[in-house]
Parts: C-alpha cells; structure tokens; sequence
C-alpha cells in the first residue's frame, strides 16, 4: 500500500514522545521538499548542542559533527545565533542571517566548506526557556544546487507545523536557570587563566565578532561603536596575542570556545 503525504504526518503525530520522533519527522519533511542531509540539534544554555538526527547522503556533512562542531565550533554558527539572540520561532535561512563577512572568515575555510553544504534552511524554535531546537535542512555537492524560491515558499507554509510538533515532543528538555555569562566573557577568563593574554571585555567581544565573520562596519554596528574604534581595538587584541592575522587569531582562540585543552580543526 502506497503512503500519502498524511500517512507520513500522522506517523509524526503517533512518534510524538518517542524514540522514533525525529525519524518520522524526515521523512514528512521529505515529501514535502527534497533535500540532501538533515541535522537537528538541540542547544541549551547551560551546556553544548546536542545531536537529536543527522543523515546526509555525502559522507563529508557530518564527518566532523560530533568531533569539532559539538565540540565547540558551534558558537560561531550563525544558527546557533538564533538561540544566543532569543529569536522569535520561524524558518530561517543560513544566506539571510550570516554575517557580512561569513564566507571570508576562518570557520568557513576550515569547518564548513569541509561539509561540502552549499546552502541551509532551519526551522528554529524555542520549546522551554533556556532550549532551542534546530531542525536544518540542507543542500550539499552530492545535488550541487541551493533551494529555490519555490522550495523556501513550501518550507514556510509548513513552518507553523513544523515547529509545534517540535516544541511540543521536546517539552521536556531542561537547562538550568542562572545569570548568564557571554561566551566572550568565558573566553576572557579562560584566555587569562591558561594562557595569561588579559584582554578588556570590548576586545574578546571584538575577538568573538570577528570569528563569527563580521567585518568592522557589522561590529560596529553591532556593539554601537565607530568601526574606526573596532579596528583600533582590533589592533589592540592582535598586539595583546602576539598575532598578526585572523588565520592566526581563529588558530589561538577557537580551542578556548569548547570545555576541551584539546580541541581543534586540523
């Protein structure tokens, strides 16, 4: 007997609290659009993302998932901005919310034009305080083309649903409530403690902007300043590291965004 699209989303339904949940919903997803890979990840407050599904038709997507994204190459993910800045549930494309400067930046070159992705769709949503669910869709080599408007426009009829059967089968995720400290005010001290490079607060947010790949017109913008004050304190941050490039500040800084001495990306 031939399943229908309802069939498919009933079976979400009946999956709902269960183990099976996450594989139910790619295969709705599935009949609803055609992608290459779909990763869903949930983040907290309190502790790195979790992995809920990955599965890619090219092996090189998720090869280093577990290994260095998790690991704490996921602050700079623009979709994990989404989570930090409290966005509003939605669909939202990798395109449309990076910084400026995204594709020039380390973490690109290094991480992800390693995955081969081309482009990505996430459905975002929030199901308790402190939790975000990340449900991302993808495009990589093993197809060679990006989501079309056609394809957006389905997603985003979809979108609604999508994200309340989200919430709901992952209510019952927790992070635990507390004042929240900055990922630039926790690589400070780390910075401090194990390398003693004492940087301001303005120069490890200027250092953490410029990671993520903004230029200095996007963090000036961002941090309400002149972007001919966040080059001197660019300047600044590079003569406090003994480093001249941001090749060399990604190589310095990056181990220090994850609970690991020994993270990399080589």
């Amino acid at each position: 007997m031939t399943r229908t699209v309802e069939d498919a989303l009933a079976d979400v339904v009946i999956n709902l609290e269960r183990a099976g949940f996450a594989g139910a919903l790619h295969r709705w997803l599935s009949t609803q659009c055609t992608y290459d890979n779909i990763v869903i990840l949930a983040f907290f407050d309190d502790r790195g993302p979790e992995v809920m599904l990955a599965e890619a038709n090219e092996a090189r997507v998720f090869e280093k998932l577990e290994t260095h994204y998790v690991a704490g190459a996921y602050v700079l993910d623009p979709f994990f901005g989404l989570h930090r800045n409290r966005a509003q549930d939605g669909l939202y494309r990798l395109a449309e919310i990076a910084p400026d400067q995204f594709q020039r930046n380390e973490f690109h070159a290094t991480y992800y034009e390693r995955t081969t992705l081309i482009d990505e769709i996430v459905f975002f949503s929030r199901p308790v305080e402190g939790v975000s669910i990340t449900v991302c869709l993808g495009r990589d080599i093993s197809s060679g083309r990006k989501f079309s408007t056609r394809d957006r426009s389905r997603l985003e009829k979809i979108a609604s649903v999508t994200n309340a059967l989200v919430r709901h089968n992952w209510r019952g995720l927790t992070a635990k409530q507390g004042p929240e400290i900055a990922v630039s005010d926790q690589l400070r001290a780390r910075l401090l403690a194990e390398r003693t490079i004492s940087l301001s607060p303005r120069q490890s947010e200027v250092a953490l902007y410029i990671l993520q790949g903004h230029s200095s017109i996007s963090i000036g913008l961002s941090l309400g300043i002149s972007p001919q004050t966040v080059k001197v304190l660019r300047k600044q941050l590079y003569r406090k590291c003994n480093i001249s490039s941001q090749a060399e500040l990604f190589a310095l800084l990056v181990p220090y965004l994850s609970g690991s001495k020994d993270y990399g990306l080589a």
